[in-house]
């Protein structure tokens, strides 16, 4: 008897709470608000301040969304995993008329490696950067500081090099931001 009463009182306490956790999705968090004042507060009749109230008189949204980040585009290599434990991909990124490169990977070799970074833009610009590569199943990313842009995105590549950092700097794998070529072609 006491477990059918307890299922009885878990279902109607999840039937209840239902409308509850929409109240609390409120508008989407894109900032984009329909005009409607949603979320928890105003869904149970407790509307902010009344500057808030002031706003959505005036065909404002109440509070803004987080801040719009800006658009960052990316072009990348395939994801290339060495015999030697390592994986990388890399990539060029551009946003906001800044050019960079960057490189994620996955050592699991079991030894410390060393990344050398390089993006080359037109006109023979030439950023490059050293990363220490920690042994470990973590992924990591190594990345290049960010340049202004010259000319279009096209116009630059990203490889990355990861070798063992010490006299004999013996090669393990190199990603490139290059697109696969076609099949047959």
């Amino acid at each position: 008897m006491n477990l059918r009463l307890i299922g009885i009182g878990a279902g109607v306490l999840i039937i209840l709470s239902l409308p509850l956790a929409g109240a609390i999705a409120g508008p989407d968090f894109a900032g984009q608000d329909d005009g409607k004042a949603g979320g928890l507060l105003s869904s149970l009749g407790l509307s902010g301040s009344s500057a808030s109230g002031k706003a959505r008189a005036a065909g404002r949204p109440a509070q803004p969304g987080p801040p719009e980040q800006p658009r960052t585009d990316s072009r990348c290599g395939p994801e290339l995993t060495s015999p030697h434990g390592l994986e990388a991909q890399t990539c060029v990124m551009v946003s906001e008329g800044d050019t960079w490169g960057r490189s994620y990977y996955r050592n699991t070799s079991g030894r410390p490696l060393e990344a050398v970074l390089t993006v080359m833009g037109p006109a023979g610009r030439t950023t490059q950067i050293r990363c220490p590569v920690g042994a470990g199943d973590e992924p990591g990313l190594c990345e290049t500081p960010k340049e202004a842009s010259v000319g279009t995105a096209n116009g630059y590549s990203a490889v990355a090099e990861f070798a063992v950092p010490d006299d004999e700097g013996a090669l393990l794998l190199r990603s490139g931001s290059n697109a696969p070529a076609p099949n047959g072609g």
